[in-house]
């Protein structure tokens, strides 16, 4: 793990484990890591954030081998929630509502496949909300969705200075915000 302090910036928790009861896991890939963590982090509900790599074949990522393109990783934000909070439902209407996921390998001017839209999933609801979501959201766009939905790989944490970069660094660079499109949540019927 290349991140070494493990207290977040914000709010003092552990972003890699000792997490609450009841607690669970989601990871987004939505471009450069660092607007993406800031709009999670803002969430009531979200306990914890943290930024890193994920999906690719290198097993040891770092922030200079991911940008070559040659590990296949995404920078990514894993997200630990609290569902009786936020739902994961939510969490999807954010993702789709705060990127363009139908621009491939590239968010904006950040252009390589480590910037693709991406939700890896931690389990077989986590997956069947996500694929009902990004079906969804391609007929709001009107175009393909490129977003890629697959299993949860092995989550790298990212460096120190990227964890709540823009928390750190206030006028640092981001490009995410509303796109504009939206759709309703929907309704869940639990038994």
């Amino acid at each position: 793990m290349l991140a070494t302090i493990h207290k977040h910036h914000i709010n003092g928790a552990d972003m890699f484990g000792n997490f609450p009861a009841g607690m669970q896991d989601a990871l987004f890939g939505m471009g450069c890591f660092w607007g993406v963590e800031r709009i999670f982090w803002k969430l009531d509900g979200v306990h914890v954030t943290s930024v890193g790599y994920a999906g690719g074949t290198d097993d040891a990522p770092n922030y200079k081998s991911v940008c070559s393109g040659r590990t296949g990783h995404a920078e990514v934000v894993h997200v630990v929630f609290d569902p009786s909070k936020i739902s994961y439902d939510a969490l999807l209407k954010v993702f789709f509502e705060n990127h363009d996921p139908t621009q491939g390998n590239r968010q904006g001017n950040d252009v390589g496949s480590q910037y693709r839209s991406v939700i890896y999933t931690y389990s077989d609801d986590q997956r069947d909300a996500a694929l009902e979501a990004k079906e969804r959201y391609e007929e709001a766009y009107g175009r393909t969705v490129t977003t890629e939905v697959a299993p949860a790989p092995k989550y790298h944490p990212a460096e120190d200075y990227h964890q709540q970069y823009l928390a750190k660094n206030p006028q640092g660079y981001c490009n995410h915000g509303p796109t504009g499109v939206s759709c309703p949540i929907p309704e869940r019927v639990t038994a």
